[in-house]
């Protein structure tokens, strides 16, 4: 007989503990069917609860069909417990050809404790704008109460007009685009910008090109479409045109800071990938990941303002804004947006309406720029210690010094290779992102650093024992 309580759930009432128990019990063959469970004061003392919180506990079971009460016979096991080697096994999961695709292009997840932690996608909670943030959200929060439902309902397909003519006022004076507000989608951030698109234009019998190496998730979304992906080289200046497709209906790239490379696509080239869209009937895809993050001159104009018609410019605030707001957008010749918009409701809502009014508000008011004033300069000097301490100590490590984005691109001397650099590394207590795993054909061997979300002291204390590590001495640098 059970004479002692499963250990109790996050948040699980006493009566739903005791109810669990017992029907675990039937269903382990413990309690067989026909088994006469005690008086309440015996089971309840057995238990240790009171007996109005055992009989809530057998009022469920009995509702579930687990046991039966009868004023005669007492409560009775009513359902049969499984036989030996009976227990049933977890059903596969029946997953479609979409899932397959999108598992197989995903990286794997890595976990682990690290002393220092050069893994890129790490947060930069430091240079978040948590107060400007906060009295934006506020204002609007303010705004919606005076305004009520009407405001929080409006334009759901595409996000709020005034987040929309704030976003295009912006992309248009910093960015070199040419936008209108009906070209403009709010989204949850780039890759909910890229599954939308992907499943828009792509399908079985479709190609994409994009770049190689490109970013994972990009390889993902156009891949899970059963699209057939065309690799495209990047070399010292960015994405090759001559090895461009003669047909595609999708090109990704990401020209003003190719991920991972760091390198910038010269405009030459962006004429060319501009010139082969038309010639090819695609639309470029492009990413602008890090022109909010540049480390020196003003970044170049977006590709998008050579080809409005052609171009579809994704973008988001995740990195350079606040994360958890997951602002992001993509901006479409408007033929593109009117079908997003009827698309949009079968999977996916605009961003909540207060953060994306939140977004306007710190756009229009100045609060974003006079940030990244500041951010800029931190993750500047942050990208300078890094390099200033890598050129010393992994002398034979070739660093490309990245104009924007918050990580560089390092080829390995010859003879170390990536599974060794990061082994060796992690066994020191420092963690790297392999090159090779965003790359469908060989490179030499890289490695990725992301340097923003440290301050310079463990940047330096990092490398320290980053070089110790691959020296084979042991370490001993303190961080």
């Amino acid at each position: 007989m059970i004479d002692q309580l499963r250990p109790a759930l996050p948040g699980e009432a006493l009566h739903a503990r005791v109810a669990r128990t017992l029907r675990e019990a039937v269903l382990a063959g413990a309690l067989p069917e026909g088994t006469r469970l005690p008086g309440h004061r015996v089971l309840a003392a057995r238990l240790g609860v009171s007996r109005n919180t055992l009989t809530d506990a057998l009022e469920q079971l009995g509702a579930e069909g687990y046991v039966r009460a009868s004023a005669r016979s007492g409560t009775r096991v009513a359902v049969p417990a499984p036989a030996p080697g009976e227990a049933p096994a977890p059903p596969p999961l029946p997953l479609s050809a979409w899932a397959t695709r999108a598992l197989s292009g995903a990286l794997p997840d890595v976990g682990g404790e690290y002393a220092v932690d050069f893994r890129v996608g790490q947060p930069v909670p430091d240079l978040y704008p948590a107060g400007a943030w906060a009295q934006a959200l506020a204002r609007q929060a303010r705004e919606a109460g005076r305004g009520g439902a009407p405001l929080l309902e409006r334009e759901a397909e595409l996000g709020p007009l005034e987040t929309r003519r704030a976003l295009a006022a912006y992309l248009n004076a910093e960015r070199g685009a040419r936008v209108t507000p009906d070209m403009v989608m709010l989204t949850g951030g780039t890759q909910a910008s890229l599954d939308a698109l992907a499943r828009l234009f792509l399908e079985e019998g479709r190609v994409a090109a994009l770049e190689d190496p490109t970013y994972p998730g990009a390889r993902a979304a156009l891949g899970a479409t059963g699209a057939s992906l065309w690799p495209v080289p990047v070399d010292a200046q960015g994405l090759d045109p001559a090895a461009l497709p003669a047909r595609a209906t999708l090109l990704y790239l990401t020209p003003g800071a190719q991920y991972p490379t760091t390198v910038t696509l010269p405009a030459a080239r962006q004429a060319e990938v501009v010139a082969w869209a038309g010639r090819a009937g695609a639309f470029v895809l492009e990413d602008d990941y890090a022109a909010d993050l540049h480390h020196s001159a003003r970044p170049p104009a977006a590709m998008q303002g050579l080809a409005p018609g052609r171009v579809i410019l994704l973008g988001s605030f995740s990195k350079s804004l606040a994360p958890v707001t997951r602002s992001g957008y993509l901006v479409a010749p408007e033929r593109v947006i009117r079908v997003l918009a009827r698309t949009r409701p079968l999977t996916d809502r605009a961003p909540a309406t207060l953060d994306a009014l939140a977004l306007a508000d710190v756009l229009a008011s100045g609060a974003y720029a006079r940030h990244l004033r500041g951010a800029r300069q931190a993750i500047r000097h942050r990208h300078e210690v890094l390099l200033a301490a890598l050129a010393p100590a992994l002398p034979g490590w070739a660093v490309t010094p990245a104009r924007a984005g918050l990580h560089v691109h390092v080829t390995l001397p010859p003879g170390l290779s990536e599974e060794e650099a990061v082994a060796r590394a992690a066994a020191a207590g420092v963690a790297l992102t392999p090159a090779a795993p965003l790359a469908q054909e060989t490179r030499p061997p890289a490695v990725l650093l992301a340097f923003a979300h440290l301050p310079p002291e463990r940047l330096r204390g990092g490398v320290a024992r980053l070089a110790q590590a691959l020296a084979g001495n042991p370490t001993d640098v303190k961080i």
